[in-house]
């Protein structure tokens, strides 16, 4: 038997040890059996007892202590192959309501379902004795249960009235059911009575009482007129719970006739009609202002009691000129939040589910501008019994022990009251193995054959709780319930739950093993419940595998296997991202996922929690949602939910929809002045896109008709500009909205609204005086428009006079023009000039004085005293004097300086035209840099000067010479003959000497495979000389040449060529092709016949086990090329090229595609066809040295062994 520790505890003195558990998928009204099996006692108090009752160590306490080796709860599971044979006390599972109110217009059903085995019979007693249904015609018990249906159709329906209780028996028990009080509803008539008319005084109090007939049950209560319309009720008319119509002052408007009070009966749904009462309200002394006073209930306090579960109601009513209100509080306390409700204008308060907490004094205030008034309800809480822990069945094997508790609490203290099998325990049979200890039963060492049905009734003035709890002695050995090899999925990290379902008596010990070796125990990982079902609570995928549960009491074991699997969860990678899209374009939501691969995922998306519009724009993707042409009714939040059947993930993200604002409305000018108005409207919708500013625009209908222009902006929050106007203007407006998308359609163009004229208000802009032809003077403005005209007849009066001369102004009035000419002006004069404008009202503001000139004319005379400082062979200064200012003649642009090179100072270089250049030194300058030039040479120079007008007669020409300079690089370099170790260099002079040449310096160095340069030699030479043979170098050598030319200023630039020497092998006098020749080809053949063969005997040499005579065949055979046969696995060696064929790092082949010569003479090697590089008609190497090694390492390869006949060898076999 498995022993645990018992917990004793003691409720107002009854000690209890147990424990109690449910197993998954069994019946709830299923028999328990509760195990005590502990040994320490706890003082400890109750929290929903008295604070005076302690937990105890008393005598009965001492006894549990003795009685702790029970059983854990069992239930009885309600599987029928479980059930089969085995033996059940009657258990009661449907009964009628304690009080049941009957229609008489219908039977009387009255249920009571029993469950057993044997299937239990059933009997009835009404009032306290036997009811014998039987010999009641009327009355039928339905097949297999007791439920009673009672035909009143033709009897009187109180004859049926009564107290009623059921019994179900077989021969393990007998259970009983509640008392049923059975009555039949009543709907009682009006009593008959005569109102009498009121008469009140204006703004006095008045209830009208309803006092309805008592029904069964109470009746709704209601007022209405005469046209059926239910009164209006508020702060000053409401309506009390018991019915009455209470009116804290009186009106006029509530003089009537007709105050008819209406009662409702739920059940029969019947209506009782109160005689009217008739109210007339006196206005000839109205009563005045008062201090609010309570109608309802009188008096400073007033008491309510209210059973503990039920719902307390309190209502204050009070009176008083003005309308009081009324307010709610608790003294010492608060009101329950979550449970408090107010009604009727505040004058009722409801608390639900009363508890012993809410005991207390409730105050309600009235209060008007007169003053306050209050009342305290001192509430108490009662109790009808209620369970705190109800009896359990008990299924219990031979020899155990088991308690009954019976556990109640109420106020006041419920007495309790033992029955076994219906009858007192006092009246049963006596059984030396029970003993009752108030709200406890303790069942000692139990046999066969002594099951029974024990009931608890606990009683007080306000009602009773009965239970019944059946104790059923049994042996069974141990049955697994749960299905076998279940398999269960759960999601990493989530819990896990194996059941291990099992039944037996005594109730077995489970334990589990994973994958059939390991044993598990309670700890950090696992959880083992005392229903058998085995908690892991983070799963890993290292806990799937195969679980062994095993269930075991003293009369056998049994096993169960499930599996877990654990898998990866689902997850949505990405959340969606909030989009907000222009009307008409596309949005798209994307849902990445990632889940396991063994669960097979479903994507569901949602619009605002709903499913998508059955509308073909919406497109359902693999892991995206996309809605074509996007409407204002797309905008919604969008969800993207990915199930599998273990687990989901969702994301959730809003779609807004965004337009162009729609236009302004409702245009309207007000505030109309000469020059200014003030626009209104009203803005369009902005289409979830705040408007960012509003944009005015004007047409002028007088002189711009159909042209709209920009007047003003306001901000977006603005409806509202005000406009400057100008005179002589037609005007009429029109709004536009921009948001983040664009502009709205332009409002509706407002009325039209005119200024006066007026004189101008500016003048022309851009004026200007400049002269185009000499003796004239040409005076140009930019001309008002006629918005800027200001009213009709527009013209430009235009003065003008020489600076800096006193003469008076001369004038000119010029119309639909926007130039005057002045002639006979002097050349190149200043003029002051102003331009004004002017209509039919008036000038405008004076103009202000613009200084032009008249006509530009050629400089008259060229600069004088030309001079040129030489500073080097490229540079020379040059350097004027100025001419005199008055006889540029215009405004002076600067000076030109035209240069050409006339010729070469060397008697041998040839003459060539050289063209004239030109530099323009800016300003009034008197010197200038000549750059570029070209040394040893003679150039030309003369200087003219320039005005807008152009340049004037050029200054005598001047020559000078340049010195010498470097000279420039030879004009080629080339090798010509290649030899072993010489070659031939040939060049050519400088085609730009600059000086005398007086010769050449050579510098050349070898530059080894590995592209690492060797030591310098330097060789100079004349003038005169233009090649050298080179002797005494190395063969097959890559050299690199410098050569430059000197004079005496020094060295020129310098220009470089590479080129190798010749490798030392013997070369045939011509190439031949061995791959054509016909011995070659016949040789071929020979030697792939021969490896044929050797092939073939070394398969039938390995196939009988023996070895290849490599030994022999290598003594037969004295050639290196061929590498002996590698014994390890069988094959033969292969061909190779010896080292002299590598080519070394850096190394290149030599262009005519030779190779070295082998130390053999015998050596098959011949010239190749490859090869990249060749030699030109002079010999000289073509090709460009490279510092990459890979590349180089790379050619000398292809170069090598191409032409070699061994390779070809390799390659064919």
């Amino acid at each position: 038997m498995h022993h645990q520790p018992c917990l004793l505890v003691d409720w107002g003195g009854h000690g209890e040890c147990a424990w109690g558990y449910a197993l998954p998928g069994v019946d709830p009204d299923a028999f328990t059996l509760l195990t005590t099996l502990g040994k320490k006692v706890l003082t400890m108090m109750h929290p929903t007892m008295d604070r005076n009752w302690k937990w105890v160590l008393n005598f009965r306490a001492v006894i549990l202590m003795l009685l702790c080796h029970m059983t854990s709860a069992l239930e009885v599971p309600l599987d029928p192959k479980v059930l089969e044979g085995l033996p059940q006390p009657p258990t009661i599972t449907l009964q009628t309501p304690k009080d049941y109110i009957f229609d008489p217009r219908e039977n009387i059903v009255i249920h009571c379902e029993a469950k057993g085995k044997p299937k239990p019979s059933f009997s009835w007693t009404r009032n306290g004795t036997h009811f014998d249904v039987e010999k009641d015609s009327k009355v039928l018990m339905k097949p297999g249960s007791g439920t009673l249906i009672i035909d009143i159709s033709e009897e009187k329906a109180e004859a049926y009235e009564g107290t009623y209780q059921c019994t179900a028996h077989n021969e393990h028990g007998t259970a009983i059911s509640n008392n049923i009080v059975i009555r039949q509803s009543r709907s009682p008539l009006w009593s008959k009575e005569r109102n009498e008319a009121i008469t009140v005084q204006m703004g006095l109090s008045l209830v009208l009482q309803c006092r309805p007939p008592a029904g069964l049950p109470p009746p709704v209560i209601f007022w209405m007129d005469n046209n059926f319309q239910r009164l209006p009720l508020d702060k000053r008319v409401s309506q009390a719970l018991n019915g009455d119509l209470y009116f804290s002052s009186v009106l006029p408007e509530d003089t009537r006739s007709d105050y008819i009070c209406y009662a409702r009966f739920p059940h029969t749904q019947t209506i009782q009609q109160k005689q009217p009462i008739s109210v007339t309200v006196l206005t000839n002394s109205p009563e005045g202002e008062r201090r609010p006073g309570f109608m309802l209930p009188l008096g400073p306090t007033s008491t309510k009691m209210v059973l503990r579960g039920e719902t307390l109601e309190l209502e204050c009513i009070a009176e008083g000129l003005p309308t009081p209100e009324i307010s709610w509080q608790k003294d010492g306390g608060e009101l329950p939040s979550s449970r408090v409700y107010f009604h009727n204008f505040k004058k009722t308060l409801k608390i639900s589910n009363v508890n012993e907490d809410d005991a207390g004094d409730y105050r309600c205030t009235a209060t008007n501008n007169m003053g306050t008034a209050q009342h305290v309800i001192k509430v108490t809480v009662k109790a009808a019994p209620f369970w705190v822990s109800a009896p359990r069945n008990l299924i219990l094997a031979p020899n155990e022990t088991g308690i009954l508790t019976c556990r109640v609490n109420g106020e006041p203290k419920p007495k309790i009251t033992w029955f076994v099998n219906g009858v007192p325990i006092e009246n049963a049979p006596e059984d030396h193995t029970r003993k009752v200890e108030d709200d406890t039963m303790i069942l000692s060492s139990v046999q066969s054959g002594s099951s029974a049905v024990y009931q608890c009734n606990a009683s007080n003035e306000f009602g009773y709780l009965m239970a019944n709890a059946f104790v059923n002695v049994l042996a069974q050995p141990p049955r697994v319930l749960t299905p076998p090899n279940q398999v269960y999925q759960v999601i990493t990290n989530n819990s896990a739950l194996l059941h291990c379902s099992s039944f037996g008596s005594p109730i077995p010990t489970i334990t589990w093993f994973k994958d059939s070796q390991t044993s598990i125990k309670n700890g950090d990982l696992y959880v083992i419940h005392e229903n058998g079902t085995l908690e892991i609570h983070v799963a890993q995928p290292l806990n799937s595998g195969n679980y062994t549960c095993i269930a075991t009491n003293n009369l056998g074991i049994t096993e169960n296997h499930v599996y877990l699997e654990v898998k990866e969860p689902t997850r949505i990678l990405k959340q969606l991202e909030y989009k907000v899209v222009q009307r008409g374009m596309n949005a798209v939501f994307e849902c990445k996922v990632k889940h396991d691969p063994s669960l097979i995922p479903t994507m569901t998306w949602l619009k605002d929690n709903g499913e998508l519009p059955d509308d073909e724009r919406f497109e359902v993707g693999t892991d995206s949602l996309t809605i074509k042409d996007v409407t204002d009714e797309d905008e919604a939040t969008y969800t993207c939910i990915m199930n599998t059947t273990l687990d989901q993930d969702s994301a959730s993200a809003m779609l807004t929809v965004i337009e162009k604002p729609d236009p302004p409305t409702d245009l309207e000018l007000t505030d109309q002045k000469e020059r200014s108005v003030q626009l209104t409207w009203i803005p369009g919708d902005e289409h979830n896109s705040p408007i960012q500013k509003f944009i005015i625009q004007y047409e002028d209908l007088l002189h711009q008709p159909g042209v709209w222009i920009n007047l003003t902006e306001v901000p977006g929050t603005s409806t509202t500009a005000q406009l400057n106007l100008s005179p002589y203007v037609y005007y009429s407006f029109r709004v536009l909205a921009l948001n983040q998308v664009g502009y709205s359609q332009p409002s509706l163009p407002s009325h039209q609204y005119r200024t006066n004229p007026a004189a101008p208000d500016e003048n022309p802009s851009g004026v200007r005086g400049v002269g185009t032809e000499p003796g004239t003077l040409v005076i140009s403005w930019t001309p008002l428009t006629g918005f800027q005209s200001n009213g009709p007849g527009l013209q430009y009066v235009v003065q003008w006079r020489q600076k800096d001369v006193e003469e008076a102004w001369s004038s000119k009035n010029v119309v639909n023009a926007s130039q005057f000419v002045v002639t006979g002006t002097p050349t190149f004069v200043p003029y002051e000039i102003k331009v004004q404008a002017s209509n039919d009202y008036g000038s405008g503001p004076e103009a202000e004085v613009v200084t032009g000139y008249s006509a530009e004319d050629l400089p008259l005379s060229a600069p004088d005293s030309v001079q040129i400082i030489v500073h080097n062979g490229t540079l020379a200064e040059v350097h004027w004097e100025p001419v005199l200012s008055n006889s540029v003649r215009g405004k002076l642009k600067g000076y030109k300086v035209y240069y050409r090179r006339e010729r070469g100072l060397l008697e041998a270089e040839e003459e060539t035209d050289q063209k004239e250049q030109v530099l323009l030194f800016s300003g009034n300058h008197s010197k200038g840099r000549l750059p570029g030039l070209q040394p040893y040479s003679l150039y030309s120079v003369f200087v003219t000067v320039l005005n807008s007008k152009g340049e004037g007669l050029p200054s005598p020409s001047k020559t000078f010479e340049t010195p010498e300079g470097v000279p420039g690089p030879p004009s080629f370099l080339n090798v010509i003959h290649p030899s072993l170790d010489s070659l031939t260099l040939v060049w050519g002079p400088p085609l730009n000497h600059n000086g005398r040449l007086i010769g050449y310096t050579l510098k050349y160095q070898p530059v080894n495979s590995t592209s690492e340069l060797g030591p310098v030699k330097i060789m100079t030479f004349l003038a005169n000389e233009t090649t050298i043979n080179l002797g005494n170098l190395n063969s097959n050598m890559l050299y690199k040449f410098y050569l430059n030319a000197k004079t005496i200023k020094g060295s020129g630039p310098m220009v470089t060529e590479e080129a190798f020497t010749v490798m030392n092998t013997t070369v045939p006098s011509r190439q031949v092709d061995i791959a054509t020749q016909g011995w070659f080809i016949g040789l071929m053949c020979a030697m792939a016949l021969l490896i044929l063969v050797l092939l073939i005997v070394c398969f039938i040499k390995r196939n009988k086990g023996g070895k290849y005579p490599v030994k022999e065949k290598e003594d037969a055979h004295q050639d290196p090329e061929i590498q002996p046969m590698k014994e390890d696995d069988g094959t033969f060696g292969e061909y190779s090229d010896t080292e002299d064929h590598k080519p070394l790092k850096g190394s290149r082949t030599p262009s005519n595609g030779t190779v070295r010569r082998d130390e053999s003479d015998d050596s098959l090697v011949d010239y190749g066809e490859g090869g990249d590089g060749q030699f030109n008609e002079d010999g000289s190497f073509i090709g460009q040295y490279s510092g990459k090694k890979e590349k180089d390492t790379h050619e000398g390869n292809e170069s090598s062994e191409a032409p070699s006949p061994v390779n070809a060898m390799n390659s064919f076999v």
